[in-house]
């Protein structure tokens, strides 16, 4: 250490290993590569072959990499340095996989999606109430069928498979019960009653989904949920008005009053199917494509309607253009509002997307009024503000515990 040699040697072996040191900074671009092909996990085989071309390149690095020298140059060149990502190379690929993903995670998209699907199914119901002459069965069976052909191909682009992954077909299935279920009845109220009378029922939904996911997902039902789902019933029975609450007070219902209450308990058996198929769709998550689940849903519901409508003979074809043309138009509607609705539960939380379905109502009195020439009575008024606020209160009160207890955790 005293000898004037080995002092000039000590700076040197910092400088002969500095390259050394910075081979990891060379390979960090091979490090992150799992991160940057993290959509690759849906493609087995293209991860395969990313795999194998990361280990061929591993391999080559080794087989290039020089043998230790043993009079080495007192001064080395630098090693070369790689552009850092995001630089004007082919190496800046992180920068546009995270802009992609920021772009993914749009705040609002969900609600946006909500709101598209609320609009949708009110159009829907309007075309709906326009077409008399056809049984509500055989509408949702021309649904199913005109959206089976929009949906098949898509499927079969995106290689999904028609059955779904083993631990997800009973959700599917029962997803597809309850949801086509829910559809012909709810056209069913729409036919014997006012179509914003029927929407307005059919807000019970988020009601009976948290009586429903204390059962099923084992949520806690408080007291506050139990006078919610008083809130609603009282909303339902304004707008129903049953004789043996209201007695003869009925001069203000469209048509027959027996048709009213027909009317109304579809409605309330639309929103428990509704109610029932939101839990399911929150069960499966993300698990299963959106597609594959309105497969299922369009798929069972076909099969219900063709049995239903033989047990009723009750099966005709559509009289005039006109009505053929709101049956494509119900089913391109109907496929449309079930895409959104699906996407937006997928990346939004049910909290918010049910508050924004609340637009329902707000699109159902504006179409009947215009459309339908139809005023709509105090009594629905009072009910919607009955069920709307019950819903609305119990949607808020789950997001806001939901919420407490993702920043506690």
């Amino acid at each position: 250490m005293s000898g004037g040699g080995a002092v000039t040697a000590e700076p040197q072996e910092p400088e002969l290993r500095e390259p050394a040191l910075q081979e990891p900074e060379l390979r960090e671009p091979a490090l992150q590569e799992p991160e940057l092909r993290e959509p690759a996990l849906q493609a087995p085989e293209e991860e395969r072959l990313q795999l194998s071309g990361r280990q061929e390149e591993e391999a080559a690095a080794v087989a290039v990499e020089p043998d230790p020298d043993p009079n080495p140059d007192p001064n080395p060149a630098p090693a070369p340095q790689l552009p850092a990502p995001g630089g004007c190379c082919p190496c800046a690929i992180p920068n546009e996989n995270a802009e992609t993903k920021k772009k993914a995670s749009c705040p609002g998209l969900g609600l946006f999606y909500a709101l598209l699907s609320a609009f949708f199914f009110s159009v829907a119901s309007l075309l709906v109430k326009k077409i008399q002459d056809i049984h509500s069965t055989e509408i949702s069976a021309f649904r199913c069928v005109f959206q089976m052909l929009f949906i098949l191909p898509f499927l079969m682009y995106k290689k999904t498979g028609f059955v779904g992954p083993k631990g997800k077909r009973i959700f599917l299935l029962f997803r597809g019960i309850f949801g086509s279920t829910a559809m012909i009845l709810l056209y069913y109220a729409f036919q014997l009653m006012p179509i914003a009378d029927a929407t307005v029922i059919t807000f019970t939904t988020p009601v009976f989904t948290s009586l429903f996911a204390c059962i099923y997902l084992k949520e806690k039902y408080s007291f506050w949920d139990l006078l919610f789902t008083l809130f609603a019933i009282a909303g339902v029975l304004l707008i129903a008005r049953p004789p043996f609450l209201f007695g003869s007070n009925t001069a203000e219902i469209e048509d027959d009053h027996s048709h009213h209450l027909k009317g109304a308990l579809a409605a309330v058996g639309s929103a428990l199917c509704g109610a029932l198929t939101l839990v399911i769709l929150r069960k499966v998550g993300k698990s299963v494509h959106y597609l594959l689940s309105i497969w299922y849903y369009l798929v069972i519901g076909l099969l219900e309607c063709v049995i239903a409508l033989f047990v009723l003979g009750e099966w005709r074809l559509p009289h005039c253009g006109l009505d053929r043309l709101y049956l494509i138009l119900i089913a391109l509607l109907g496929l449309g509002g079930q895409i959104f609705i699906t996407r937006a539960l997928q990346i939004e939380k049910a909290g918010p997307v049910s508050i924004m379905k609340t637009m329902d109502v707000v699109f159902a009195f504006i179409l009947q009024i215009i459309f339908l020439h139809k005023i709509p009575t105090w009594w629905t008024i009072g009910g919607a503000l009955c069920v709307v606020t019950s819903s609305s209160g119990a949607v808020i009160r789950n997001w806001y515990n939901n919420s407490k207890v993702s920043h506690q955790s």
